[in-house]
């Protein structure tokens, strides 16, 4: 996102830095006796804005206010953000940003000054017309800065909140400011984009407020007709542009992918990026489970494209990693819908993307609910993805517990937000015996074991730790595509970040404080396998990576290494907010 610049301002390079601008400058700029006389440097703004953001009644009104300084102030709220890291991701995006979702038309004109630019809003009836609306938003930025990176919506199925509509935009903002935050990408050259394409949410189409249009969304042959026509438009005004689709309906999901994912630099974080990090939480997992990694029974909650995604990874690592034959994998794999285990038998129909796990070799006996199915799979993991709230309740905890005797249950509640969590941190280590291997999509508070005070903490399942580098080793590398073996790449790669000391206390996952070391390790290794492959463009990268190999291996399988080489290389190309007001007055030496 480019800093948010007013339509109507004919200077679209303001130096907003407030009360840090030298004096010398106030000069220059005629503004001396404008603003108040002190000259004050970062440091003294942060603490400024820290104090403000704590004097804040609820997370709405953070999440409002670091909005407004994020439009205001970007240079700032970047250190703010790389400063309290812990404590801001869950403001800005998960679970937060949920929240700012359903309310998004109601604090819209909140969020940034009047006719302030921040994204694209394409609507139906103007996609005609998305060659003046790109125009239109080229107009409106600084020079220099087109948008490289794009995270798109139509905001059919946000979190697990459902048909936002329009509303849905504050996903995209949330997640370009993650890729800044944790991997360092301009955020001048970001671009969140929502396609208002209507809503089947009474919700929406009744409220006075609602700044969408007031429709039905489409049906499926002009959704697609209409979506290809804005991503030519995009990819011919900006050639090579990251093109990340998020919180498309199920269908959607997997039927832009399909189409697209060979066409043009693209990615599908509700698949691809969620089966990635929870692949990176599974490897840990198995290494600390103490069950042979062919032994496992997993059990999934949840089938739609993120469930499914998840699994067909993990199938993929089972395949690569361990050797064991596709169809021994994928037999290993039991899906719950809410029709309960699905079957190839079951008597209903079942969407395409379902049918790959479909179990055939249950005769006549069918599961109606995940008790049932707890007890004819006994599986050794159980993965939610449900959005069903507690539906991993003290009976299921218990028994997971109780069946795995030999081995510590692996138990990932991975829905979001934290409403929508299949149970808490807390029920897991209490109704497991603190035994649980634990992983979530939302944070939750360390736990204390009360016999011991030990404190232990919970792994997020949190695709910031993969989407962000993808995204900064596409810029660098320019892949033809993202394939299936790069993700795997990246799996790999986040499973090796983790530290001795993370490792010793059986974390599954990175402390979240350390995301910028581990997302340029990760970047790193995106890069040398998209030259591995033969996918990368950019020559400079190609010539990097065949000068310093990651290892003496000459296959191309997906490993996650890389070379330090590479890894100085790109730490140098993250962007950081800058330390100084001279910093930020001298022009960039080094561009992506």
């Amino acid at each position: 996102m480019a800093p948010a610049i007013s339509s109507a301002s004919p200077d679209k390079k303001p130096l907003n830095i407030g009360t840090a601008l030298p004096y010398e400058v106030r000069t220059a700029m005629h503004i001396k006796g404008l603003i108040p006389s002190a000259v004050e440097d970062f440091s003294a703004q942060e603490a400024r804005a820290l104090e403000q953001l704590k004097n804040k009644g609820t997370d709405l009104e953070k999440y409002i206010f670091l909005s407004w300084l994020r439009n205001t102030n970007i240079n700032l709220f970047y250190r703010l953000v790389l400063s309290n890291l812990k404590e801001i991701a869950p403001i800005i995006y998960t679970p937060t940003v949920g929240q700012a979702c359903q309310e998004f038309s109601h604090i819209y004109p909140f969020l940034a000054p009047p006719n302030a630019v921040d994204g694209l809003y394409i609507p139906l009836n103007e996609v005609d017309n998305i060659d003046e609306i790109i125009a239109n938003y080229k107009a409106s930025i600084p020079e220099g800065c087109d948008p490289d990176t794009t995270v798109i919506t139509d905001g059919s199925r946000i979190l697990g909140l459902g048909d936002l509509g329009m509303n849905g935009m504050g996903i995209p903002v949330g997640k370009l400011q993650l890729y800044v935050a944790a991997a360092g990408l301009d955020p001048s050259r970001c671009l969140p984009i929502v396609l208002d394409f209507g809503t089947d949410n009474p919700k929406y189409l009744d409220d006075p407020l609602y700044l969408g249009i007031r429709q039905k969304r489409p049906d499926d042959n002009k959704f697609y007709d209409a979506t290809e026509k804005v991503l030519k438009a995009l990819t011919k005004a900006f050639p090579g542009m990251f093109i990340q689709f998020e919180d498309f309906n199920t269908p959607h999901a997997f039927g832009l992918l399909e189409k697209w994912r060979d066409n043009i630099l693209c990615f599908n974080d509700d698949i691809q990026g969620t089966g990635s990090v929870i692949l990176a939480g599974f490897i840990s997992a198995i290494k600390l489970a103490g069950i042979p990694a062919r032994d496992h029974r997993i059990l999934f909650v949840g089938a739609g494209s993120a469930g499914v995604g998840v699994a067909k990874q993990l199938v993929d690592y089972l395949v690569i990693e361990h050797k064991i034959p596709e169809d021994d994998a994928k037999a290993m794999f039991w899906f719950v819908d809410s029709r309960g285990v699905i079957t190839a038998n079951r008597g209903d129909a079942l969407a395409d993307h379902k049918i790959y796990f479909a179990r055939q070799d249950n005769g006549e006996t069918q599961c109606k609910d995940i008790a049932e199915a707890l007890e004819y799979v006994k599986p050794t993991a159980l993965i939610g993805l449900s959005t069903i709230y507690k539906a991993f309740n003290e009976k299921i905890l218990t028994r997971m517990n109780e069946i795995n005797t030999t081995g510590r249950p692996i138990i990932f509640p991975l829905s979001n937000p934290m409403t929508k969590a299949e149970c808490t941190f807390e029920e897991a280590m209490r109704y497991t015996n603190n035994r649980v291997l634990f992983a979530s999509g939302t944070a939750f508070p360390e736990y204390t074991v009360p016999e011991t005070g030990e404190v232990r903490v919970p792994g997020q399942g949190n695709n910031m730790y993969v989407f962000p580098p993808i995204g900064l080793g596409a810029k660098l590398a320019k892949p033809t595509s993202i394939t299936d073996s790069l993700i795997f790449a990246v799996s790999k790669s986040l499973s090796n970040t983790l530290s001795d000391d993370e490792i010793a206390r059986g974390e599954l996952y990175p402390r979240i404080e350390r995301i910028r070391e581990t997302s340029a390790q990760v970047a790193a290794a995106f890069v040398h396998q998209a030259v591995r492959e033969g996918l990368a463009q950019d020559q400079y990268w190609i010539d990097l990576v065949n000068a310093n190999p990651a290892s003496s291996a000459t296959s191309k399988a997906p490993d996650g290494t890389y070379s330090q080489a590479v890894l100085d290389e790109v730490v140098k190309r993250m962007w950081a907010p800058a330390e100084s007001a001279q910093q930020l007055l001298l022009p960039s030496k080094l561009k992506l």
